[in-house]
């Protein structure tokens, strides 16, 4: 299956939605200057704890994403179709997002925000995963939303650098979707911008 056809998939096209459509973001470690001691969003009135509030909403549903993305990321390293390596790197991608849910939830917190917790179940299109090329581009379709969504996530922050870090974790997911799209012999990177 081609990616598009995945990607037109109406179970992952809702899931893609659900995860741009609730605030046009997926973060990571958002909040590195935050948890490094800079309490730059010090709610001094309501219009700062306003903007604070927006933060940590745009924060939680990057938090939601991460939790699909880990999930996402076991269905496919339990579903004995990758290969030694790249099930290795599956696992290290895994790992990236449960370091990203990690800092997320306790920039949320410090904010004041009630970090949200995984779902019990995630819905994916288990029965489209029938060898290793779809679960890696089941895994890159899922990256470059990613992408999307940080790019919108950038200025959607008060905190300008919370939209810093936003930046740098839009590398990490590029970075992500371009080593997949290689992997799948495609080219990495296909064009000059992403969008």
């Amino acid at each position: 299956m081609q990616l598009i056809q995945l990607m037109q998939d109406p179970l992952f096209a809702a899931g893609r939605r659900a995860f741009i459509g609730k605030s046009g973001v997926l973060l990571s470690a958002t909040a590195v200057a935050l948890l490094a001691g800079r309490d730059v969003l010090a709610a001094d009135s309501k219009e700062a704890s306003s903007r604070a509030g927006d933060d940590v909403r745009i924060l939680n549903t990057a938090l939601g994403a991460e939790h699909q993305a880990v999930a996402a990321y076991q269905v496919g390293a339990e579903s004995k179709l990758l290969d030694k390596p790249v099930l290795a790197l599956a696992v290290q991608f895994q790992g990236h997002h449960k370091e990203h849910i990690d800092v997320l939830s306790k920039t949320i917190s410090k904010l004041g925000g009630k970090p949200v917790s995984a779902l019990a179940k995630y819905t994916f299109p288990t029965d489209k995963l029938k060898t290793q090329a779809d679960v890696l581009r089941f895994a890159a379709g899922l990256e470059q939303g990613a992408v999307s969504a940080y790019l919108g996530a950038v200025p959607a922050f008060q905190n300008r650098d919370l939209s810093k870090a936003a930046a740098s974790i839009l590398g990490d997911e590029a970075m992500h979707w371009a080593i997949l799209r290689n992997a799948l012999g495609e080219v990495p990177v296909p064009s000059a911008f992403v969008s």
